[in-house]
């Protein structure tokens, strides 16, 4: 998902995760913030005079019938912050979500299971690889009390996708592709 090289092998603190393939699809057109937020190493967006998003308000997501999810502009959004690194960004949109729906609907788990794999990706790159297992774990388990298919996404696919980080084939948590989008 993200190339990204260890701290100690190039002599400097790397502090935003950078794409490795750009030409990923963006699902929404709203723009992304002016840095990626990863916890010890940068300003606060929320809390610091300095942060991309110091004194705006957290937007009130609108939530729709999971059936409808092409029509929600966060939902999309989320996913664009999800996949292209933006994996704090992405944990407070669909935390907004996930309260929106509740936190005990099939909606908010779905929602929830989001919210573990983007801060499984921020650990791994924080070099936290335990905490990223055991959120990556968590996220999994949620993400079997959802069809095969939710939401545009091909659940089943991300699982199988998910298993290979898991057993260390692969660095991050895979994206998500979204399908039937019109």
């Amino acid at each position: 998902m993200s190339s990204i090289k260890s701290s100690a092998r190039i002599g400097f603190t790397v502090t935003d995760p950078h794409q490795a393939d750009p030409p990923w699809p963006r699902y929404s057109d709203r723009p992304f913030p002016s840095c990626r937020f990863v916890p010890g190493k940068n300003r606060h967006p929320r809390h610091n005079l300095y942060g991309h998003a110091y004194r705006q308000e957290a937007p009130t997501p609108i939530l729709l019938n999971p059936e409808q999810w092409g029509r929600s502009a966060n939902y999309l959004y989320g996913i664009d912050l999800y996949n292209y690194s933006y994996w704090w960004e992405c944990h407070e949109v669909f935390e907004g979500l996930w309260n929106a729906a509740g936190r005990h609907s099939e909606q908010g788990n779905f929602f929830q299971a989001i919210i573990q794999l983007a801060a499984a990706n921020l650990k791994l790159f924080m070099e936290n690889p335990q905490a990223a297992h055991n959120l990556l774990q968590r996220g999994m388990i949620r993400l079997r009390r959802v069809p095969e298919s939710y939401m545009g996404v091909d659940v089943a696919g991300l699982t199988g996708e998910l298993h290979k980080c898991v057993a260390g084939s692969t660095r991050y948590a895979p994206r998500i592709r979204l399908h039937g989008l019109n």
